[in-house]
């Protein structure tokens, strides 16, 4: 089976995206993503890599399936996905690279 590296390539801070420190309707303010610029992962298959975010593994979903089974991006390298998670307060921007087996 095709085996997919994940790497983060950038991981926004609420301040990033605000311009200043967000606070939930209760006063609480939100902190940044747990994952780490760098951090990378290799899969294989559907099952999630321990310690990464659900969330994201699901907004990764389609991508994931696009290079599994030999799709690739226009205008972008092949087996190269660039790809954002899906929330608003903290997005993490990841590369998924399909990687020779």
């Amino acid at each position: 089976m095709t085996k997919l590296k994940i790497t983060i390539i950038r991981a926004f801070s609420p301040g990033d995206v605000f311009g200043h420190e967000y606070r939930s309707p209760a006063g609480e303010i939100a902190k940044a993503c747990y994952l780490k610029e760098g951090d990378s992962w290799i899969v294989e298959g559907d099952k999630k890599p321990e310690g990464f975010c659900s969330w994201a593994w699901e907004d990764l979903r389609k991508d994931r399936y696009l290079l599994y089974f030999g799709g690739d991006i226009p205008d972008t390298e092949d087996g190269v996905v660039f790809v954002s998670c899906s929330d608003g307060k903290r997005p993490v921007v990841f590369k998924l690279e399909r990687v020779s087996n």
